[in-house]
């Protein structure tokens, strides 16, 4: 065996993050570790690294107990972790990105040709295809998590933890990443995969560990067991089949009309889009990322403004308006960056949770403390949010649970209409479940909703009707029950639907 993590137990406080947990990786091994959000997976990954300490237990390395202080201990005894945010500079190349900490030298100091000839061969032998003069911040999200396995791979990585590492990624690039991780196993990397995506567990990992509220439920072969049995596992009952009635459609809740938003020198970011959202109705928008939705949103939501077009909300202008007029006329906006745009993170749950109803939470101008914790404590057991209380801040949740928190406050405004990017982003199985159910529940009341999202199964399973964005047009409108994945796929690519 590899390394062994022998009777793990973590407490923060009077919170059990593991408690006695057994882990092991066997050379040559893609293992992965699910489970719910919050269930202790990363903890017990970042102890692995060396960024916690456990409160008891052994971590055993080719047979021998080690003790890691900090990461570059792990790195020591060749273990690396990319994390489920990326730590590159933007600024800097590829090429520095890969060789920061132990970066080649000549007779001037930082030998930038050397380190470019060494990140090139890296790549080669890897095959990870990258170009190492390329700035950081010009590269595709794909890319950048290619230079952070180059990154640890630099360094001598022969076990690599990835958290949630397909989170931000296109269908394309997570296929191109999965081929990788089977390629680099092949030449005897191991690798640990904290994973909530079943189906790609399923089609990648040798073994798969199940954790649900800081404790082991089983470890099993990926060939012996089923997602349905790993769904289980993981929430502790079967999930409920999604049920989307058919309700007939109300009236136009949006229309957004011939709008045109133009980036550098002119050159159209979004180009003469049109469509509506009516009453009882999910429209779903599909496409690679970096195609427009984002921009859209921003300019529906306000956050940017067009230069041309139309967007109105129950036949009024919100075009120029500003963000809190706009919410005011009746948007609410789950965001897809949830901690650039949803949260402040070190504000507390009850912060948070608070922001945007203070209105209807004041008295005399005084916020009613005992009715903010009443309604906010009703969203967390509720959505199952895993907080230690309304006083953590949220920089302390998970990515998942900060999430239920975002999407609890927005679906609480009530309003007739809602932007859900990216909702079920880095979430598990039973908070999919809650979240779907949810959005549907909102539709079914009248609730009018543009959900932009990079899962094609979700755009699928929510929507009434599906749009496809490529390179800031609609490119195609498709029923969703005349729908296939083939068919989005090549929209999405900018080819066109047959039939």
């Amino acid at each position: 065996m590899l390394l062994q993590m022998n009777r793990i137990t973590k407490l923060y406080g009077a919170v059990t993050a593991n408690n006695d947990v057994n882990f092991s990786l066997k050379k040559g091994e893609i293992h992965a570790l699910i489970g719910e959000n919050g269930a202790g997976k990363t903890t017990l990954m970042r102890i692995l690294y060396g960024m916690e300490t456990p409160t008891s237990g052994e971590i055993v390395v080719n047979g021998k107990e080690v003790y890691f202080h900090n990461p570059t201990d792990a790195i020591a005894h060749k273990i690396g972790m990319v994390h489920q945010h990326f730590m590159l500079f933007p600024a800097f190349t590829v090429a520095e990105n890969i060789v920061i900490g132990k970066e080649p030298k000549n007779r001037f100091g930082f030998d930038r040709k050397a380190a470019a000839k060494e990140v090139e061969k890296l790549s080669k032998q890897y095959g990870m295809p990258i170009d190492p003069w390329k700035i950081v911040g010009e590269c595709s999200l794909g890319m950048q998590q290619r230079v952070e396995i180059l990154k640890v791979l630099y360094q001598g990585a022969e076990t690599i933890i990835l958290d949630e590492p397909t989170g931000v990624l296109t269908p394309i690039e997570v296929k191109e990443l999965l081929a990788a991780i089977r390629e680099l196993a092949k030449q005897g990397k191991s690798f640990i995969l904290i994973s909530h995506k079943l189906q790609e567990v399923m089609g990648v990992a040798d073994r798969i560990t199940v954790m649900r509220d800081g404790v082991v439920t089983g470890t099993v072969k990926a060939s012996e067991t089923s997602e349905e049995q790993l769904s289980r596992m993981m929430v502790g009952r079967n999930l409920v089949p999604l049920v989307r009635e058919e309700k007939p459609q109300g009236s136009v809740v949006l229309s957004v009309d011939h709008l045109q938003l133009n980036g550098h020198k002119g050159k159209p970011i979004l180009s003469d889009i049109s469509f509506y959202v009516n009453e009882n109705e999910i429209v779903g928008i599909a496409g690679i990322s970096g195609n427009g939705q984002s921009e859209l949103l921003q300019v529906i939501s306000g956050l940017s403004k067009a230069d041309s077009g139309s967007i109105k909300l129950l036949g009024k202008e919100l075009s120029g308006k500003p963000v809190a007029e706009i919410r005011g006329q009746g948007l609410a906006h789950i965001p897809e960056d949830r901690y650039q745009w949803g949260v402040s993170k070190d504000a507390t749950v009850l912060e948070n949770g608070l922001m945007g109803h203070t209105k209807t939470h004041t008295r005399a101008g005084i916020l009613t403390g005992s009715t903010i914790k009443e309604m906010i404590g009703k969203w967390v057991d509720h959505f199952k949010i895993k907080t230690e209380s309304l006083s953590t801040k949220a920089q302390n949740l998970s990515g998942g649970n900060l999430q239920k928190l975002i999407i609890a406050r927005e679906l609480a405004h009530g309003t007739p209409f809602l932007i859900a990017a990216e909702p079920t982003r880095g979430v598990d199985v039973g908070a999919m479940e809650i979240i779907h159910g949810e959005l549907l529940k909102r539709r079914g009341e009248g609730g009018a909703i543009l959900l932009v999202s990079s899962e094609l199964t979700e755009i699928m399973k929510l929507s009434d009707r599906i749009l496809v964005m490529f390179e800031g047009e609609i490119v195609g409108e498709i029923a969703a029950e005349a729908a296939t994945e083939e068919q989005i796929s090549l929209l999405m690519a900018g080819g066109k639907a047959v039939g």
